[in-house]
């Protein structure tokens, strides 16, 4: 093959973005759960389907994290719009809470890679950490939690929505008009020294 690969990872954080943001503001209060069939219809179609096909083309750009992530949350989504749509009532709600502190595991880790990427990762998946465990146990003790919890999946779309545009625009004006941060070994290995002086 020849040629530049496009990267898929704008893509992969839009759909999550987009559909975080729309979930979220359901779990806020800001809606009820009677619009809970378009987040399931967008969950399917760009949370799921999009992330999928990101990850999917982020395996021959030997991006790991990148397959990781958006193949793990587009399959979440499509988790979610299938327990939401046909089992929803079904399920006890302490169990719930298992899925999304599980959820919340997986994103702890893929939090501590981030380090060695760029910040702006780093903070939509410190945010992301926030928003599972917050949901989690809002959803063992049936308390306000939840709202909190929406609140914080709100700023971890718009971060995510940040990180998105910024791997489109920047490229395309060929400069930092959206910076990401990205990590940088020098950088890196200055603060140690610094800290060791």
């Amino acid at each position: 093959m020849t040629g530049k690969l496009a990267n898929p990872g704008p893509l992969g954080l839009a759909g999550f973005a987009f559909t975080t943001w729309m979930l979220s503001m359901i779990n806020a209060g800001w809606f009820d759960a009677r619009s809970l069939g378009m987040v399931i219809a967008l969950a399917m179609a760009y949370g799921g389907t999009a992330q999928l096909v990101a990850g999917v083309l982020e395996y021959p750009r030997g991006n790991t994290f990148g397959t990781v992530a958006f193949f793990s949350y587009g399959a979440f989504w499509w988790s979610f719009a299938l327990f939401a749509h046909y089992f929803g009532s079904a399920v006890p709600s302490a169990f719930v809470g298992w899925y999304l502190f599980m959820w919340g595991i997986f994103t702890f880790y893929m939090w501590i890679a981030t380090f060695r990427i760029n910040r702006a990762l780093q903070l939509v998946f410190l945010f992301l950490w926030l928003t599972f465990v917050v949901l989690a146990v809002g959803t063992w003790t049936h308390s306000a939690l939840t709202q909190a919890g929406g609140y914080l999946g709100l700023i971890t779309a718009l971060l995510a929505f940040y990180a998105s545009a910024a791997d489109v625009v920047n490229p395309a004006f060929g400069r930092d008009i959206l910076p990401l941060h990205p990590y940088s070994p020098e950088s890196s290995q200055k603060t140690a020294r610094r800290s060791a002086s």
